[in-house]
């Protein structure tokens, strides 16, 4: 017996990006898009985007300040473009980051600054905006997920948002977004969809559909990462890390992460980003699953055997070591004396996690053993 819900419709497949203004204009006429700083524009997807909209009848505005970790002052801008321009739904077009900022945005339409809302759990709101998420990054599942990460700058805090007003009316998944992704952010990225397998198996709140899911993701990520790693430039590969991240965020969802994902997130500061997601989730992998020997042994050797192998640490090292993902914490500048800054910035659900309690000696030794 088991409840599942995931209340975002999913479109998924090549060339399923030229139905966005027919789904956008079901929900409004106006339209703001929120993407990153470049990329978007180099690559030509925000033209063809904008093009599509306006053949729907669509009006858009371009919001494309958002950088690699999104700050509150920058969704607060996004908010004060979206009232300007009357936008009545929001269109995410780009990466994890710019999917977290543009919920962000949504639900950020009814508040003086969305800074007041990171690290809170929100009730539905009337003044909060559909989103309509399209991710160019096979990785993050934000397209499907009821979370947003902001790092609030006047508290120097990163945290989440949450609630169901953030979860995507319709998640467009188009594969052929990701052909062009530089191999190392496809793989970077990547990893943060294997992390989401992983933890959705080993989660406390994962049931029989959610290890399910996770299987699946592990079977076609793990192929599929050393694939583009080793150069291969084909659809297929693609389109595998395509959907096994989108299975990663319906986990996510439904299943939530584990301790890794509250300690990655406890790194980045306003005044020192630190590492991407996903390279800071492979840094803390080895010595969160060392900490698991004696506590979830059984589930970890059945996701190592997905992989191949029996033991997980070793299998999620080769993995690494495959793709690339191999540096430390101590690689980016960080020394022991700032253990104790990530320590204390933790936050989030840690009941989620297969540890039976998590300790502030725990965390320490994670991120010591980063280093």
């Amino acid at each position: 017996m088991f409840d599942f819900h995931v209340p975002t419709r999913i479109v998924f497949g090549r060339g399923r990006l030229e139905e966005l203004g027919t789904h956008t204009r079901t929900w409004s006429d106006h339209a703001l898009i929120v993407c990153g700083r470049s990329a978007m524009r180099t690559t030509g997807v925000l033209a063809r985007v904008q093009a599509n909209l306006s053949a729907a009848g669509v009006k858009a505005d371009v919001c494309d300040q958002i950088s690699a970790n999104p700050r509150s002052d920058e969704v607060d801008a996004a908010i004060r473009q979206a009232r300007h321009f009357g936008a009545c739904v929001v269109v995410a077009l780009g990466g994890g980051s710019v999917l977290d900022a543009a919920k962000a945005v949504a639900v950020g339409m009814g508040h003086e600054s969305v800074a007041g809302l990171v690290g809170r759990t929100l009730e539905p709101s009337p003044d909060s905006l559909p989103v309509i998420a399209v991710p160019t990054t096979a990785g993050s599942g934000a397209e499907v997920t009821k979370g947003a990460i902001i790092t609030d700058v006047t508290r120097g805090f990163k945290s989440g948002i949450r609630g169901d007003d953030l979860f995507p009316k319709i998640a467009i998944v188009d594969p052929a977004l990701t052909d062009t992704l530089p191999r190392n952010v496809a793989l970077d990225s990547g990893f943060d969809a294997m992390a989401h397998a992983i933890e959705g198996f080993l989660a406390r709140r994962s049931g029989e559909m959610n290890k399910a899911l996770s299987e699946q993701a592990v079977e076609l990520l793990a192929p599929a990462l050393r694939r583009v790693a080793a150069g291969d430039t084909g659809t297929e590969a693609r389109d595998n890390m395509a959907f096994g991240s989108l299975l990663g965020g319906i986990n996510v969802a439904t299943a939530s992460t584990c301790l890794p994902h509250r300690l990655q997130q406890a790194i980045g500061t306003a005044k020192r980003v630190g590492p991407s997601h996903g390279s800071g989730l492979a840094m803390l992998y080895p010595a969160w699953l060392e900490s698991l020997a004696h506590v979830a042994s059984d589930e970890a050797s059945d996701v190592a055997r997905l992989l191949g192998e029996t033991d997980l640490r070793h299998a999620v090292q080769s993995l690494r070591q495959d793709i690339g993902l191999t540096q430390r914490l101590s690689d980016y500048g960080y020394v022991a004396d700032d253990v104790r800054g990530f320590t204390d910035r933790v936050t989030g659900n840690l009941d989620n996690d297969p540890h039976p309690q998590i300790t502030a000696d725990l965390i320490t030794a994670i991120y010591t053993s980063s280093l």
